[in-house]
């Protein structure tokens, strides 16, 4: 049966406050600041404006301390906070070819108009520990950021596009749609499907990723290039009639490069997977690109044999939001509905022992 739970309301805010004071920490150790966690910890920070679907770093920073560095029950946050902001409409379409890079490469060409940029990556230091960081090490002094090319630096695909060896991008579809404002229905348009990987878990879309390079839904893929930089942002307000820059923000594009060997009426040619994502995001905005690419399979007329090419499987579990909330719901009371099947298992096995009885005699 039933047991009420009694003095709930006073444990749950005991619970509150042991959690402030183990977000805390020893007291004799100083505060982390937001300025510090937005400075140091950007790729935690860039993680979290992207999943929760909000360019703030200050908000982003305040959601990862308060979730005591669980970036999931950051995004939890942010997404949270992003119901309660006022929408006052959409901005510009973003010409990333007028990017201020900072990073740019290309696995596909060595020698690229502009030139291979590194900027700051992990891709390659060793993996080892570096102690010194335990201090506050000088540190030596970082080459001069590249300023780019007169006019944005142009794009590495551009080379295959120029000999016809590339399918070209998607024509204008009109209006896009806007998974945050209506439901997401099946099947879905190639802008509601970037918008939903967009802001889907990085780990989730990882695991996709991998699982198209080991041959669930090979499609042999290419780093075409992969670029981060600043962007102006433009809104046109209704009264004014024109865009004005309202700001700055960071961006990842990757352009990833595949193999299609045609069709019927399509020529053997190089195919596109896309993938834009907040701040420096290489790894989200890779493997942004190659479920993208896998996506696409009915479109390309391509046999869909992999998870990756199921869209409903994908998107329907790409949200790591709706995840955590279906998976750790686990941990609230379900007595009822526990109790209620504990009845009924005795029961059964009750009338299943009578029956055996009774067929024995």
């Amino acid at each position: 049966m039933y047991v009420a739970v009694k003095g709930g309301e006073q444990a749950i805010d005991a619970a509150h406050r042991l959690l402030a004071e183990e977000r805390r920490g020893d007291p004799g150790v100083p505060s982390l600041t937001l300025a510090q966690i937005a400075e140091q910890l950007t790729l935690a920070v860039d993680r979290v404006m992207n999943e929760g679907s909000l360019y703030d770093r200050e908000l982003a920073a305040l959601a990862v301390k308060q979730a005591r560095g669980d970036l999931i029950e950051a995004i939890f946050l942010i997404r949270a906070t992003r119901t309660t902001l006022a929408r006052f409409g959409y901005s510009e379409p973003l010409e990333t070819q007028n990017m201020r890079v900072k990073r740019r490469v290309s696995a596909a060409f060595k020698d690229i108009p502009g030139g291979q940029i590194l900027g700051p990556t992990f891709d390659y230091t060793h993996r080892l520990l570096d102690f010194s960081l335990a201090g506050d090490p000088k540190l030596p002094e970082a080459a001069a950021a590249p300023s780019g090319l007169p006019g944005g630096l142009p794009r590495v695909l551009a080379l295959l596009d120029a000999e016809g060896l590339i399918e070209q991008p998607s024509a204008d579809m009109g209006q896009p749609g806007d998974i945050t404002q209506d439901p997401l229905n099946f099947p879905a348009g190639r802008d509601l499907r970037l918008q939903n990987l967009a802001r889907g878990d990085e780990g989730f879309l990882l695991a996709l990723a991998y699982s198209t390079q080991r041959g669930y839904g090979r499609t042999h893929p290419f780093a075409g290039e992969i670029r981060v930089g600043m962007l102006e942002v433009s809104f046109t307000p209704e009264e004014l009639g024109f865009p004005v820059v309202i700001g700055e923000i960071t961006l990842t594009e990757c352009e990833m490069i595949n193999q299609f060997k045609g069709s019927a009426t399509v020529k053997p040619q190089f195919t596109r997977g896309y993938g834009l994502c907040f701040g420096q995001s290489e790894r989200k905005a890779m493997s942004m690109a190659l479920v993208d690419r896998s996506l696409r399979a009915g479109e390309l007329g391509e046999e869909r044999i992999a998870p990756a090419q199921d869209e409903e499987f994908v998107l329907s579990h790409s949200d790591n939001v709706q995840a955590t909330g279906f998976v750790e719901h686990l941990k609230l009371p379900h007595y009822v509905d526990f109790q209620s099947e504990l009845v009924m298992l005795r029961r059964m096995r009750s009338d299943d022992g009578k029956d055996k009885l009774e067929a024995a005699e």
